[in-house]
C-alpha cells in the first residue's frame, strides 16, 4: 500500500512546526541567559577609585568637621523596579479596586526594557494578595555603597511604601549594616503633586545633609543640600554613580556642604 503523499505533508508540515516552536524558545532562552551574564559583567566589573591615605593635613581638616549624613533615594536613582500589576494589564476578576490602587501607588513605577533580567525578585504580600517586584540595580551601586558609607551615615528617604522600600534596602545592604536608618513615604509630604522629603527630621543641623534624588521636588525646600541625578530606568552602561565619587569625598572635608552645592542650582532645572 502507497502512502498518501497528502497525508505525509501533513506530518511534515506539522513536523516542522513544531521544530519551529521548540528553536524559537530553545533561542529565546540562549539570549536570556546571554543578557543576564552581560548584566552581570557589567554591573560587577573591577572598578576602581583608589581611596589614598589621608595626609595629616587632610586627617587634621577632617578630623574638626563634623561627619557628614548622605540621604538616598531608592528609585530611579539607585534601582528600578517594576510590577506584576504593572506588566500585566489584566487583573484578575474578582481583586478588589483598593487593592489595585495600593499596589499601583506603592512605587513610582515605569517601564523597563522587556526581556531584560532583574538582579532580584521581592515577593511582598499586600492585603492577603502575592505581588512580586522585579528589581533592578543601577550599575556599579553596589562598589558606591561600599565606598560611600566609609565617609558618610548613610540614610534612606524613599517616597515609596515601606513594605516595598524596607525589602529593597535590606537586599542593598545585604547585611552589612550600612542602611540602617530608613524613611519612607509616611515620612514625606504630599505637595503640588510629589512627595517631598523632610531633610531636617533626618539631622537638625542642614550644614551636614547630603540628599541625592533624582526628583527635585523631593527636595524642593532643601536646594542648597541637594545633588541632581538622572533618573535610570535601563541603562546598563550609566556611570552616574561613580561620576558623584570625587564631588563626595571632597564634601566630607567642608564645614557646610551648602557653601559648595548652593553653586550647582542650575543642575537642578536639567
Amino acid at each position: 500500500m502507497k502512502p498518501d503523499p497528502s497525508c505525509m505533508m501533513k506530518y511534515l508540515q506539522q513536523g516542522l512546526r513544531t521544530f519551529m516552536l521548540v528553536a524559537t524558545k530553545l533561542w529565546s532562552f540562549l539570549c536570556y541567559l546571554l543578557r543576564k551574564q552581560v548584566r552581570t559583567i557589567i554591573q560587577h566589573q573591577t572598578v576602581r577609585y583608589d581611596i589614598m591615605p589621608l595626609s595629616p593635613i587632610s586627617r587634621h581638616r577632617l578630623n574638626g568637621v563634623k561627619r557628614k549624613v548622605l540621604v538616598l533615594d531608592l528609585d530611579e536613582t539607585l534601582i528600578h523596579s517594576h510590577h506584576d500589576g504593572v506588566m500585566n494589564r489584566t487583573v484578575r476578576p474578582g481583586t478588589p479596586p483598593d487593592f489595585i490602587l495600593k499596589v499601583r501607588s506603592l512605587v513610582m513605577n515605569r517601564t523597563v526594557r522587556p526581556g531584560t533580567p532583574p538582579d532580584f525578585i521581592l515577593k511582598i504580600t499586600i492585603d492577603r494578595h502575592p505581588v512580586r517586584f522585579f528589581v533592578y540595580k543601577r550599575p556599579h551601586v553596589d562598589f558606591f555603597l561600599d565606598v560611600v558609607c566609609q565617609w558618610y551615615e548613610l540614610v534612606i528617604f524613599t517616597a515609596s511604601m515601606e513594605i516595598y522600600g524596607a525589602a529593597v534596602a535590606d537586599k542593598l545592604d545585604n547585611t552589612k549594616g550600612i542602611l540602617k536608618r530608613r524613611y519612607y513615604r509616611q515620612h514625606c509630604t504630599l505637595e503640588y503633586g510629589s512627595y517631598t522629603k523632610d531633610l531636617s527630621s533626618v539631622h537638625n543641623d542642614l550644614s551636614s545633609v547630603i540628599i541625592l534624588d533624582n526628583s527635585p521636588g523631593a527636595y524642593r525646600s532643601y536646594p542648597d543640600n541637594a545633588i541632581p541625578i538622572k533618573s535610570w530606568f535601563a541603562d546598563p552602561s550609566d556611570t552616574c554613580l561613580l561620576s558623584l565619587l570625587p564631588m563626595l569625598d571632597a564634601l566630607r572635608f567642608t564645614a557646610d556642604v551648602r557653601s559648595v552645592l548652593s553653586r550647582n542650582l542650575h543642575l537642578h532645572r536639567l
